[in-house]
């Protein structure tokens, strides 16, 4: 299910190349000890793991060139690899993925130099180097953002934590949840507000060192599946950065923030295909290996579990074509619309909902077939089952995907 000519056609040869070696690294470092990462209480395996992609130059892949980077700038060539790590630990694949989210926009299109200056050589070094990009906040009668805040619908003005300009610094102040990496970064893209009245004028993205002062965490969260992901609460009391590490400007931030959301989506995408095409693998081994029936045949080879298999393949194929898609799409601004545009919005967010509906659907298929020995961890299907859930889940969640996937054909109520 890899040497697709599509992908020959879509994808330049150095994107298979790195695909290529993302695979081999999966293989030899990731599926050998992907059962102990859900134990892996302090984290070892889960940084090994990490610093050894970084080794590789995948955390440094989007930095410019003067400071150590492979300065890439494609959807596509980030999600072929990303969809590898997914394969052997949706968890890792979340932790780089969003190491690289937060210094996305910065890089690819509003190269505030300030910021890359500070950044670059540290994310560049030969030492691991985490990000985080902070979006979401709590919900509820005070009034907070939830899901809201990913809404582009609503225009930031549910966003609670506000940014204030006093001399040279921004002033943070507000409480952010959930994201990838918190607690654990060494740098943030935190999504305030300058007023939330302004609506996307007061839309502002500042950068915050992992160390700044006022910057403190809740404990992290116990989920069903995603151990390598991290998530706790953020809290921002007076936190002050230089003027300079705001992203760009009023307005500005709004557009680069709806472009990231984009990137989010099809990174999600890609990892749901990876996660599935792990779970994939495993059932077709165990269905091969067994033998059930009258006629002493595989699983595999009994016409119900043929058919429920071919599901699974149909769903990954299709899904991996859907993503690809809305990655080329993103690629090619000058004919698809601007990167910040609910038309790209829309693309990404079809990648992101189904290939995340088929990843629940062939790790449930995959349990049916391999009954009890699904629901063991010996066995794996049971770790990519807890795993893709929450994919489905985060970014606004499932409705709030599938509205944005229709906001350019028709106007929807907020």
């Amino acid at each position: 299910m890899y040497q697709h000519s599509i992908l020959k056609t879509l994808c330049k040869e150095e994107d298979l190349i790195l695909r290529d070696l993302a695979r081999d690294f999966v293989n030899q470092e990731i599926m050998p000890v992907r059962q102990q990462i859900d134990d892996d209480e302090h984290h070892e395996i889960v940084t090994h793991v990490l610093q050894g992609l970084a080794n590789l130059g995948f955390i440094k892949a989007i930095f410019p060139e003067k400071y150590g980077g492979s300065d890439i700038r494609s959807a596509v060539t980030m999600g072929l690899p990303l969809e590898e790590v997914a394969r052997g630990d949706s968890g890792i694949a979340v932790a780089l993925a969003c190491t690289l989210w937060p210094f996305i926009p910065v890089v690819w299109w509003a190269h505030n130099q300030a910021v890359l200056d500070h950044f670059g050589p540290v994310f560049c070094g030969d030492d691991l180097k985490i990000g985080c990009f902070n979006m979401t906040e709590p919900g509820g009668s005070a009034g907070g953002g939830g899901c809201d805040i990913e809404n582009p619908g609503m225009e930031g003005r549910k966003i609670r934590t506000v940014a204030k300009l006093d001399g040279n610094d921004w002033v943070l102040n507000g409480q952010k949840i959930w994201a990838s990496n918190s607690g654990v970064a060494d740098a943030y893209l935190m999504v305030c507000t300058t007023d939330p009245k302004l609506g996307d004028e007061g839309i502002a993205l500042i950068y915050v060192p992992g160390d700044a002062k006022g910057l403190s965490f809740g404990k992290f969260e116990r989920k069903a599946g995603m151990a390598a992901d991290r998530n706790t609460t953020t809290y921002l009391e007076n936190v002050r950065v230089p003027k300079e590490f705001r992203l760009s400007g009023p307005g500005e931030d709004a557009g680069l923030f709806h472009a990231n959301l984009a990137v989010g989506r099809l990174a999600s995408a890609a990892m749901s295909v990876g996660n599935a095409q792990g779970a994939f693998e495993a059932v077709l081994d165990f269905t091969g290996d067994r033998v059930v029936g009258k006629a002493a045949k595989a699983i595999r080879n009994h016409s119900v579990a043929t058919c429920m298999l071919a599901d699974m393949a149909i769903g990954i194929e299709t899904a991996r074509m859907t993503c690809l898609s809305g990655s080329y799409r993103f690629d090619h601004p000058d004919e698809y619309g601007a990167v910040h545009s609910l038309e790209q919005l829309s693309y990404a967010s079809m990648a992101k909902v189904y290939a995340a509906d088929m990843a629940v659907m062939v790790t449930n298929r995959g349990m049916e077939l391999m009954g009890s020995y699904g629901y063991v961890r010996e066995c794996n299907i049971e770790k990519y089952w807890r795993d893709c859930k929450i994919i489905q889940l985060w970014e606004g969640g499932a409705q709030l995907g599938r509205f944005d996937v229709c906001r350019p054909f028709w106007d929807l109520p907020l």
